[in-house]
């Protein structure tokens, strides 16, 4: 268990940025460990925009403190900064990656992606009340609205993974297909290989590890 509140290079909890964030979050008092982990993962939620368009196969970019600096995020950039926020606070945390299929906003996942498969997609499992517990940030309350999706919320204590229907429950929104398992610090060559065995167009671009992957030129 340890393991996972300790600082690695990819979640690197003691610099400043995830530091500030920690402080922030804590700025109105006292909160319980559940309490915490509920509030951190809404304000990752809610606070970087869902953006899948960009990877980067640059593993220096895939440190906490670079990815809090951004703007908005990919699911994995948002569970990454979770993880070291969570940590700092000796809460463990860890990183799952699976494949989903959307059925929401198809179109466009199919001109971008080549697919309507999403993978590498990433979950956190964080230690509450001694137990794993599953949590996915990706979807930002903005986007939510846009897609006609209710926000994907989250209690501390039962896991907390997709949308299955839309707002009126009449249309599929999201499925696992496959669960990866869980990770200690971020696999990008394995994420890279996932990204190559299933979007084609990857491999048509020639790009390698060391680059940076814009989707939406693909």
């Amino acid at each position: 268990m340890k393991q996972y509140t300790e600082e690695t290079f990819h979640f690197d909890l003691s610099n400043e940025k995830i530091q500030n964030a920690v402080t922030f979050l804590n700025s109105e008092g006292p909160l319980t460990e559940k309490e915490f982990a509920v509030k951190a993962y809404l304000y990752v939620r809610d606070n970087w925009p869902y953006y899948p368009y960009r990877f980067s196969l640059i593993n220096e970019d895939w440190r906490a403190s670079e990815l809090i600096a951004h703007k908005r995020g990919h699911c994995i950039d948002k569970v990454v900064i979770l993880i070291a926020i969570l940590r700092a606070v000796h809460i463990p945390a860890r990183l799952g990656l699976a494949k989903v299929k959307n059925h929401i906003a198809v179109d466009q996942i199919v001109e971008k992606f080549g697919s309507d498969v999403l993978v590498p997609h990433g979950y956190i499992e964080m230690y509450l009340d001694s137990k794993w517990i599953k949590a996915t940030p990706a979807f930002n309350k903005e986007l939510c609205e846009l897609l006609n999706v209710h926000p994907l919320e989250f209690d501390g204590e039962t896991d907390s993974v997709f949308q299955e229907f839309d707002k009126n429950g009449n249309q599929e929104f999201m499925q696992y297909l496959q669960d990866y398992g869980t990770f200690n610090e971020v696999p990008l060559p394995f994420m890279f290989q996932l990204m190559k065995e299933h979007y084609p167009k990857i491999n048509e671009s020639g790009i390698t590890l060391g680059g940076v992957l814009n989707l939406s030129n693909l």
